[in-house]
């Protein structure tokens, strides 16, 4: 090889190197997105999110899960709860929110890019958590470079852990 061909392959694999340092630089350093815990009306079978949907509370199996979820993640450095505007998934944040002396930023669950915005907006370096629900946790983790996923009807005790921008994501049942 020629110094000159060396030299044009070094200089685009440092082109390449720079422009996605950026995009990862502006990344949270982790993200947890987490379903609802069980709804009191029973769950997604009894009313879809598709047509008017219904605003149940959580059920007592439920908001222990929030309580659990809340112990779970007490450590874990988050500096920034998400929840969708929906009760069940106020009540699932609420518990760790409490503990952490933060609030729960709404996001309209229809809006997944909303999310995605502001937390690049307004959170870029922090451990943030998206409650969400079955529907919308896909696109949520899909843009935020995880790998596609199907979340259950009945699956409420999973929480994924991102890497926005790697690729890397893992699932811990609580």
């Amino acid at each position: 090889m020629t110094r000159c061909t060396v030299r044009s392959r070094c200089w685009i694999l440092f082109v390449v190197i720079v422009s996605a340092v950026p995009a990862l630089a502006s990344a949270q350093s982790l993200v947890y997105v987490v379903r609802h815990a069980e709804r009191a009306d029973g769950g997604a079978g009894a009313n879809t999110m598709s047509s008017a949907p219904a605003d149940p509370q959580l059920s007592a199996a439920g908001v222990a899960r929030a309580a659990k979820l809340a112990e779970t993640l007490a450590d874990a450095g988050i500096r920034a709860i998400y929840a969708t505007e929906f009760k069940r998934t106020q009540e699932t944040a609420s518990p760790l929110a409490a503990r952490l002396h933060l609030g729960v930023d709404t996001i309209k669950s229809a809006d997944s890019a909303a999310v995605i915005a502001s937390m690049k907006a307004h959170h870029p370096h922090d451990v943030v958590l998206v409650v969400g629900h079955s529907n919308t946790m896909p696109a949520i983790i899909k843009a935020l470079g995880g790998p596609e996923v199907t979340i259950g009807d009945n699956d409420y005790g999973t929480i994924f852990v991102l890497v926005p921008g790697t690729g890397v994501m893992s699932r811990i049942r609580f």
